[in-house]
């Protein structure tokens, strides 16, 4: 496993990505999830690979981006930080009840990060919807549950973050990461 590469998953709308952009304030490596960047481009151009449209294409743009990110974050020095890793695919496939293609399977099992994972709990206080975020609070919770089951059955060890301000909890993970 890849020691300073670090993913920070979980359910949407948990505050991963407030998280993710304190720890790059702080000057650490980051690497944005692709899911937004996506369903924004789709949006913007009629295209169909979405969560609410073609699952499969959207699990697959996903893939593409994400291994490119994976990519370029080899050459970098120090920590980097993922907001979201190659298997949070593998997972969302999962949860959306969808045959998970052998080259996803494998693209996640050879994708190589710390063996801690941060985990941001569903937390109902700060979830929120918007245009590209429509899942609802109980897909939320589930889609956080399986994210702790695909990282647990690929061999890594779940830390949760707490249900803190992102300051507090990028605290946390600064913390986390030093030992």
């Amino acid at each position: 496993m890849s020691d300073h590469f670090f993913v920070v998953t979980g359910g949407p709308g948990a505050g991963k990505t407030s998280l993710i952009t304190e720890l790059a304030r702080r000057g650490f490596h980051t690497i944005p999830e692709s899911g937004r960047a996506i369903i924004r481009e789709e949006m913007a151009h009629g295209g169909d690979a979405l969560p609410w449209a073609d699952r499969l294409a959207y699990a697959e743009r996903m893939l593409e981006r994400d291994l490119r990110g994976y990519s370029d974050a080899q050459a970098l020095s120090g920590p980097v930080i993922f907001d979201r890793g190659i298997p949070d695919i593998l997972g969302y496939l999962t949860l959306c009840g969808l045959p998970v293609p052998p080259h996803v399977a494998a693209a996640a099992k050879a994708a190589s990060y710390n063996a801690r994972v941060f985990l941001a709990p569903y937390w109902d206080e700060i979830f929120t919807q918007d245009t590209e975020r429509k899942q609802s609070h109980a897909e939320a919770e589930a889609t956080c549950a399986v994210m702790r089951e695909t990282y647990t059955a690929l061999g890594y060890k779940i830390t949760e973050l707490p249900r803190a301000d992102f300051v507090t909890r990028a605290d946390f993970v600064c913390k986390q990461m030093a030992t």
